[in-house]
């Protein structure tokens, strides 16, 4: 939201042109008559501030699937085999197995669960993709035992195991859940490659395309995948017997006449998370649906689905999809559209299935929305989807904790979007039948959600996947989410001078901006450095490392009722940062027409002592007008450069998702797609596919659509992922001192911006590896526009056809731009209109009134259209300044002063001032 304009900006407007906590043990006071915990009558909406997130571990592998015992007890596992174990009783995270698995098309180690019987027979259940039979590729539900310390590899138990096509893609499934009668839920994806069906059912029926028909697997009453399966483990079963029974109530007999007896739900695409409601015994999962972002001949666009199973059924994939919209027979050879499959009793007359030819009914989805925004849900928003379905919360008022979910969410279903990034609660009436869905925790944090559960104590644990797929993310956490109905826990905010340093190493330690909710709590702190057995009970505190190590401080904070929030930072003794200075005779600011950039890399490390050339680089780039500075630069100082669309639009999208700049994950690399389309610049047609999504080019995964993007913003995206191609042809490994010509912008329409970068990584010490730092000088054209400032008091920016001027009102208004170099400036002008009144243009240092460097008036051209040049004398400073360039008029009007076009810099004349 933009805030109101000012009566003076508005008149402008119109004149120029004709927008983590921790749980008490305590007991919460007056429980029977919070708001939030009231069992009649209408309890109380929690407010986005009572929730708090505590990440438990992060930086961890994939994670998939978590499970909470009924102590407490975490289990997860990640998708690269490995099976870790949170105690809360410690407060530690162990590796406690890695499992030797296959992981090529989205297999692993996907899912797990524990026994009923948890707490007597410690049996823990995986899904995963073993890799001990290579030939015989399946998906195997085993049964292990967890030891005091690890979970036994040995003891597994095979219970159930579901040959896949290993060169079909990732529709994998992999949940699993237990019921409160002993029946263990299974979902189990398609397994079908769907990249050839143009986001369409797959349903391709020629010779040797059996991975791309659904109607093998979904479709076919015979097959184990594309389905949510139920049966009951046998935990004393002999050799020889069934590791698992039939329980009544599956969706086909169980002597098999019909269809696979295992299977309750079929007809899913791939059902990557589920639930079971406790109470009702209902089945919830997320459906992520197919590619397609607009209606075609062979039926409607894509949509993702929450599913609801009051009993066993068929859910419509590959022939139907969200509330059962029908897909039409499409003939793959002839390419021709046949008729439309039936709802009430749709037919598998492919030569792949192996089961009857007549299905069940398809059932409708609970919720289904497509990439665009939804007619009938529209708090899903839009973008890209991943629809996943968490738990059914139950608020039980006899539960002793001050962290459970309130009586608000009683009954409600918990999803979530791992492509959206939201957490949503879907309300239902006691029936089941949906009534509404409103998102929580809107302004938390959250990195892409790929599990949860509620424990014990009503808090709800969340497994984050991180930002990038298929990759190990550094923010890929474990977290847990509570809520706090009477006092809220503080937030500790530790801070220190330096995290990393050669022995002695003094460091103050800085917890002062911490905070609490509660304004009336009077806080108190208390850092700890374990390692160094140091302890200190003020905000603020000093230490001296003298010995080279890793060293955690920790800083505790608590509030007036006792509860305790704690942040940790890592510092790291025994190696300094080297010192990288990039140093040039000329203004290291602007550049001029016929420049050069002379320059010396400068190192110093106390260390290395003479640095060594071999790990030093230095690189020279040239960003178009309009590019930002790549992601590989981000991070470094640097002064300001232009803004671009294009990568807002790209860095507020699910693109990095899968895709990023310099690195291939899901999808190619923007410096690879840059690369392959810089010279021909297709970019209406790339436009079209970021808008229509698609494959075929880059392999077999398919580009999700994005019919939300309105033409003119998929083109602005293209733009500038194109201007990525010349970070491959700029300047590298160029020596530590010399001149590079700045040429690039000569003969553009718009000038773009020069950076030389120089990282250097030294040594290293004896405990601390090498330490890598790096400097980077940023030169921009001496003609900056006047909406490029950083800063804007008493003034808007306002557009007509071509011209971008920033109009500018009030006793004192002013632009400022960031840390500017004025070194060898004789001259500045402003190109200007003024339709009513002159005035005086000031250039002040640091603050608005700071030192006066240049000064001169201006009388009015008599409209807003009629453009002059300024011209005023400079005095320049030493060094790097923040400049404010403000417009004075002390007298009546001076409420439409001026619209500002551009400033230009003009260098002294003597070349040598500049060199």
């Amino acid at each position: 939201m933009h805030a109101p304009l000012r009566t003076t900006t508005a008149a402008l407007l119109l004149a120029f042109l004709g927008i983590g906590a921790c749980t008490s043990d305590q007991p919460t006071t007056e429980r029977s008559t919070s708001p939030y915990y009231l069992t009649s009558g209408t309890p109380k909406k929690p407010e986005e501030n009572r929730f708090s997130r505590t990440v438990i571990t992060e930086g961890l592998r994939e994670p998939m699937e978590l499970v909470v015992s009924s102590k407490g007890l975490v289990l997860f596992v990640d998708r690269r085999g490995d099976v870790r174990r949170y105690d809360p009783a410690t407060q530690e995270v162990t590796l406690i197995n890695s499992l030797p698995v296959v992981t090529a098309e989205g297999n692993g180690l996907l899912g797990i669960t524990l026994d009923p019987e948890f707490e007597q027979n410690r049996y823990v259940y995986l899904f995963y993709t073993p890799a001990r039979d290579s030939i015989r590729l399946h998906q195997s539900v085993s049964r292990f035992t967890l030891g005091p310390d690890s979970l036994d590899y040995a003891s597994e138990k095979v219970v159930l195991e579901i040959p896949i096509e290993m060169e079909a893609s990732a529709h994998t499934g992999g949940s699993l859940q237990f019921d409160t009668q002993g029946n263990l839920f299974i979902s189990v994806g398609d397994n079908t490659t769907p990249f050839a069906s143009d986001g369409f059912a797959p349903i391709d029926e020629r010779e040797g395309r059996l991975v791309y028909d659904a109607q093998r697997s979904a479709g076919n009453m015979n097959d184990l995948r594309g389905a949510i399966l139920r049966i009951t483990p046998q935990y004393d079963s002999v050799a020889g017997s069934a590791p698992y029974t039939i329980p009544d109530g599956n969706l086909f007999p169980k002597d098999g006449s019909q269809g696979r007896p295992e299977i309750y739900v079929k007809g899913c695409r791939n059902p990557y998370r589920m639930s079971v409601d406790p109470a009702t015994g209902y089945v919830y999962w997320g459906e992520i649906g197919p590619d397609s972002g607009v209606d075609g001949p062979q039926g409607p666009r894509g949509y993702d689905e929450i599913n609801q199973a009051r009993q066993p059924g068929f859910f419509g994939w590959p022939y139907f999809v969200g509330d059962n919209k029908p897909y039409l027979d499409y003939d793959f050879a002839t390419k021709t559209v046949g008729d439309t499959f039936r709802i009430a009793e749709p037919v598998n007359r492919s030569p792949n299935n192996t089961g009857g030819e007549v299905l069940p009914p398809a059932q409708s989805a609970f919720i289904w929305y497509p990439y665009n925004e939804s007619t009938e849900f529209p708090e899903v928003g839009n973008g890209g989807r991943s629809a996943m379905a968490g738990p059914v919360y139950h608020f039980d008022p006899d539960l002793d904790s001050e962290v459970k979910f309130p009586a608000y969410y009683d009954g409600a279903l918990f999803v979530f979007d791992w492509m959206r990034n939201w957490v949503m609660a879907v309300f239902m009436d006691e029936e089941g039948n949906f009534e509404r869905i409103e998102r929580i925790m809107e302004h938390t944090q959250i990195d892409r959600p790929i599990d949860m559960q509620f424990g014990p104590d009503g808090a709800l644990w969340m497994l984050e996947y991180g930002e990038a797929y298929g990759k190990e993310n550094p923010d890929a956490s474990l977290v847990k989410l509570e809520f706090n109905p009477n006092n809220r826990p503080p937030v500790a905010v530790a801070m220190t001078s330096d995290t990393v340093g050669a022995a002695p190493l003094q460091v103050a330690l800085r917890g002062g901006k911490s905070y609490d909710f509660d304004t009336d709590d009077a806080l108190t702190y208390a850092w700890a450095i374990d390692e160094a057995d140091f302890k200190s009970d003020t905000p603020d505190a000093e230490y001296t490392f003298e010995k080279p190590g890793l060293y955690h401080a920790t800083l505790s904070v608590t509030d007036t009722s006792g509860t305790v929030s704690k942040s940790t930072i890592a510092i790291k003794v025994g190696n300094t940062l080297p010192q990288v200075h990039i140093e040039t005779p000329r203004n290291r600011t602007f550049y001029w027409d016929s420049d050069e950039l002379k320059y010396q890399v400068v190192v110093e490390d106390p260390e290395d002592g003479t640095p060594d050339a071999s790990r030093l680089q230095v690189a020279f780039h040239y960003l178009p007008q309009g590019k930002d500075v790549p992601g590989m630069l981000i991070g470094h100082q640097q002064t300001s450069v232009t803004k671009n669309r294009g990568k807002e639009l790209l860095e507020s999208s699910d693109c990095k998702a899968c895709h990023l700049v310099d690195e291939r994950t899901v999808g190619p690399s923007f410096q690879e797609v840059a690369a392959k389309y810089a010279q021909s610049r297709p970019i209406a047609q790339l436009a079209q596919k970021i808008i229509k999504g698609g494959g075929g080019v880059w392999g077999e995964h398919a580009m999700s659509a994005h019919p939300q993007l309105s033409v003119d913003e998929a083109s602005e995206m293209v733009n500038y992922i194109l201007t990525l191609a010349e970070e491959a042809q700029v300047l590298r490994n160029l020596p530590a001192e010399g001149a590079v010509p700045l040429k690039h912008h000569v003969g553009q329409r718009e000038a773009g911006t020069y950076l030389l970068e120089a990282s250097y990584t030294d040594g290293g010490g004896e405990v601390i590896g090498p330490l890598t730092n790096s400097a980077l000088l940023t030169l921009r054209s001496a003609r900056v526009q006047a909406e490029e400032a950083d800063s804007l008091v008493g003034g808007q920016v306002f557009s007509r056809g071509e011209l971008s001027a920033v109009v500018l009102g009030g006793k004192q208004a002013y632009l400022m731009f960031r840390q500017v170099d004025l070194k060898g400036i004789a001259q500045v002008a402003y190109r200007l209109s003024a339709p009513k009144v002159g005035a005086t243009i000031e250039m002040h240092l640091d603050t608005p009134d700071g030192p006066l460097v240049s000064s001169t008036s201006y009388e009015s051209t008599g409209d807003w259209q009629k453009m002059k040049d300024i011209q005023a004398s400079v005095t320049a400073p030493e060094g790097l300044h923040d400049l404010y360039i403000v417009f004075v008029r002390t007298e009546e009007p001076n409420d439409q002063l001026a619209a500002l076009d551009w400033i230009d810099f003009k260098k002294a004349r003597s070349a040598t001032a500049m060199r």
